[in-house]
């Protein structure tokens, strides 16, 4: 077989596509640089006046609360337009609460969301609101937006309760979720096709618990009026950024550090292994409105 003689018209015809070869590779990021350039926001808002005692929401302030952080989230000033930006008014909505009795979403969180998808124009008949039963709701085996609103606190399996964990009841076999600390719980994220179709996580801080003594205990003790809420599109950031505060509510409360048993694995577990969200504090821009006293973070 002849060999192929290079010849100065072949020399010329590489070099000139080298440069625009090289350039072309050095604009791509690899799969971990990509990763490692996810940035994510949450808004942190609080009032004073959001509780007018400590299980007592003051609805007015609750929906302005909201009002300002989702309007803050979508840089618009007006709330209805940045609504807008994550319901439609043909969507069937979903409010996924959480009604363990002595923290709750409360009343007032639900409605101050109700009412906002209802101004989209979002015909009260497609909302629906729903924990424990969804998978038989008939709005949510139906719907197209989901919204995710939970209030944190610490939780004897998986270190806490939050954002995460509320979407457990959309799984037919809960406990199946529970090994290893319910490390996996984002997969219910995934396997559910539920990251896609929730546009909006709030985590209800009014009066987070942050300490605990066994699978359904509650005291007063352990809860404080936090009168706040953790907004954002990302379940992951929120949730790091709750454990934050709650973690250092603890170290306040105890005098000394007093981790999480078990530890809440979950939370960077949703993003270094399902890639739910981003759950490195360097990478979480994260916007104070309002109250600042005693903030925590």
């Amino acid at each position: 077989m002849r060999k192929k003689t290079i010849t100065r018209r072949d020399f010329l015809k590489v070099a000139a596509i080298t440069p625009f070869t090289g350039a072309f590779a050095c604009g791509l990021k690899s799969p971990q640089q990509e990763e490692a350039a996810r940035k994510a926001k949450v808004v942190l808002v609080r009032d004073k006046n959001a509780l007018r005692s400590l299980h007592n929401p003051n609805f007015d302030v609750i929906q302005k609360m909201l009002d300002d952080a989702v309007s803050t989230l979508f840089g618009e000033k007006d709330p209805a337009k940045a609504w807008k930006k994550i319901v439609k008014p043909s969507d069937v909505v979903g409010i996924k609460n959480n009604v363990w009795r002595p923290v709750s979403t409360t009343k007032e969180v639900e409605q101050a969301i109700k009412q906002r998808v209802m101004d989209v124009g979002v015909p009260e008949e497609n909302i629906g609101i729903n924990d424990r039963g969804v998978r038989g709701h008939p709005v949510f085996q139906k719907a197209t937006v989901l919204i995710n609103a939970r209030p944190m606190r610490t939780h004897a399996w998986s270190g806490v309760g939050s954002l995460i964990k509320n979407y457990i009841t959309f799984a037919p076999n809960w406990s199946s979720y529970h090994g290893d600390s319910c490390a996996d719980l984002a997969s219910i994220w995934n396997d559910f096709n539920l990251k896609e179709k929730t546009k909006l996580n709030i985590l209800v801080m009014l009066n987070p618990q942050f300490y605990n003594l066994g699978r359904h205990h509650y005291s007063d003790k352990y809860v404080w009026a936090y009168n706040g809420l953790l907004v954002g599109q990302d379940p992951v950031a929120i949730d790091t950024t709750g454990v934050r505060i709650i973690e250092t509510k603890r170290r306040e409360f105890f005098g000394r550090e007093r981790p999480l048993q078990p530890s809440a694995k979950h939370i960077p577990l949703a993003d270094t292994r399902h890639n739910l969200g981003v759950s490195d504090p360097n990478r979480i821009e994260i916007i104070k409105l309002g109250w600042k006293e005693e903030i925590l973070i």
